[in-house]
């Protein structure tokens, strides 16, 4: 089984982290990876993603032309990779930045307020995590146990940090739950 994703956002959002994160949670849980960035010159506000692949083999390449999922965290990065999405892909909108409808009908949607749920928590750099946790719970990637582990890895020389980010994990994952349930 393979699974993989582009996530795309402006820099500045944690979209590589993110994506990184993603890559060592299958790394720990014994799978193949890859992680590819791609991001403009500019330090913040430019353009940036991420592919991530997770396989149960291993990865032929860690580019993909078709990804069985897009994680859009901005209307740039919808309008770039939506077309690119196979059909029955999911496809993460952020809409607390998108305010368009996805223009395909044959693909699995999440919508998921990122931003706003991240500002609730009192976390607004956390939107990143609330789109991780969504990704996850809707495709099943990755455990979430995994993903938690990263995360403390990630921000142990900060730990005020650890426990945000792992509410706004959790936050995000309930959301693609509800949806990966919905769809069974």
């Amino acid at each position: 089984m393979q699974n993989d994703v582009i996530m795309a956002g402006f820099g500045g959002q944690g979209i590589l982290l993110i994506g990184k994160m993603l890559a060592y949670a299958g790394m720990h849980q014994g799978k193949e990876v890859s992680w590819l960035p791609s991001y403009g010159p500019e330090m913040r506000g430019g353009t940036c993603n991420c592919t991530v692949v997770i396989s149960d083999r291993s990865v032929g390449s860690p580019v993909i032309q078709s990804p069985r999922a897009v994680l859009a965290m901005n209307l740039p990065s919808l309008d770039k990779f939506e077309s690119n999405l196979r059909p029955g892909g999911l496809l993460l909108v952020n809409t607390s930045l998108i305010n368009r409808e996805p223009a395909r009908s044959d693909v699995r949607v999440v919508r998921v307020a990122a931003n706003e749920i991240a500002n609730q928590l009192g976390n607004p750099r956390g939107a990143n995590m609330v789109a991780l946790g969504a990704y996850v719970g809707a495709s099943g990637a990755v455990s979430l146990e995994e993903v938690e582990q990263v995360v403390r890895e990630t921000f142990a020389g900060k730990p005020k940090l650890v426990d945000v980010n792992l509410e706004a994990l959790h936050r995000g994952f309930e959301i693609g739950r509800e949806h990966r349930e919905l769809e069974a």
